[in-house]
């Protein structure tokens, strides 16, 4: 490798492991909100099948990137599907606020979350939702990381479709960002438990990321209502950090305030 070459690869992955960090942050929150009414152990378990498949489905997505960059309906259906289950549980957590915390998921029980243990069907169910969730977003991280690697000088060598420099920049950030979701995932399911009153915010925070879906897929080049390039663009990531940011100091002040409410 040309010497003249490695500061530029140095400096385009660590870009690619913050822009990582950040995408991982989304799939963390979704994923924390999907699992949090599954008991401890169970719970775990989803977690780590949820990171397993973020971490299959990106590797996958980077040896298909040329080909399912056309299959902007995954996308698609993960936007919907994402909108759906924060639209209904912002409905039951403003219903049910005043009657204390309720389980999103409509699982009826009277025992603590210690004792309780869902069925196995629920629980694969819950599973899959996480999975399901995790293609759109390994698309995502894909195309975010290629939009990133490509500007790179190439090597010359082609390793997976594309040239191996760009190839091991766009590996390295992608699994970076799923380490990276790992401990996100496990921290958000913990502040949800410690500071209920979260939960508004975390289902909000997943009907934003459902909108950020829409957009990729609206500037998808077959669909063309936006700009191919506006999604990757400083002014979407001003305007996404942004609320993201209000929609978290909201959920906050609201959590302090109802936790003072259950003190008095």
């Amino acid at each position: 490798m040309d010497p003249s070459l490695i500061l530029p690869y140095l400096w385009v992955l660590v870009v690619l492991v913050f822009l990582e960090g950040l995408l991982a942050a989304d799939n963390a929150v979704v994923m924390a909100v999907m699992v949090k009414h599954l008991p401890p152990e169970q719970r775990k378990k989803a977690l780590f099948y949820g990171l397993l498949g973020a971490f299959i489905f990106r590797f996958i997505a980077l040896f298909l990137i040329s080909i399912i960059v056309n299959f902007w309906y995954i996308q698609a259906a993960g936007a919907i599907y994402l909108l759906y289950m924060s639209a209904k549980n912002l409905y039951h957590f403003f219903k049910n606020k005043d009657e204390g915390p309720q389980n999103p998921d409509d699982v009826e029980s009277t025992e603590s979350e210690e004792e309780q243990k869902v069925s196995k069907g629920h629980f694969w169910s819950t599973v899959f939702k996480v999975e399901f969730a995790d293609i759109a977003f390994a698309i995502d991280s894909m195309l975010a990381a290629m939009a990133i690697a490509f500007t790179l000088p190439t090597l010359g060598i082609h390793f997976g479709g594309m040239d191996l420099g760009q190839f091991a920049v766009m590996f390295l950030g992608g699994m970076i960002g799923v380490i990276l979701m790992r401990f996100a995932a496990t921290w958000f399911v913990e502040l949800l438990n410690k500071y209920p009153g979260l939960e508004g915010a975390a289902f909000a925070i997943v009907g934003w990321v459902g909108i950020k879906l829409v957009v990729l897929v609206l500037a998808h080049k077959d669909v063309g209502v936006l700009p191919e390039s506006f999604p990757h663009s400083m002014l979407w990531q001003i305007i996404f950090w942004s609320v993201m940011i209000i929609l978290v100091i909201v959920g906050w002040l609201t959590s302090l305030r109802m936790n003072k409410k259950q003190s008095k």
